[in-house]
């Protein structure tokens, strides 16, 4: 399974000729590369999977996927069943 994670662009620079940022997921900062998605500045939102922004997002876009993400931890976090997940709003 693959998880892409929605962050905001704080900060773009190069790497080794490549366009990089640094991307703030809630607070957590990790750098990520914009070969994909050039085309992203600071405070956009991108979808990052393994390091590599895939998609820019509208914030609109990016907060809803942060609360289906926050679902999916609680649910985690409660170790609820899959059958018991699907009742759950």
């Amino acid at each position: 399974m693959c998880l892409a994670i929605p962050g905001r662009i704080i900060d773009r620079y190069e790497d080794s000729g490549l366009p990089m940022a640094r991307i703030d997921y809630a607070g957590a900062v990790a750098a990520a590369c914009l070969s994909y998605t050039p085309e992203a500045g600071i405070g956009d939102y991108v979808l990052v999977h393994a390091g590599f922004a895939l998609q820019v997002l509208n914030e609109e876009e990016a907060q809803a996927s942060l609360v289906e993400l926050s679902r999916l931890a609680a649910l985690m976090d409660a170790e609820v069943s899959p059958e018991d997940a699907r009742d759950t709003p």
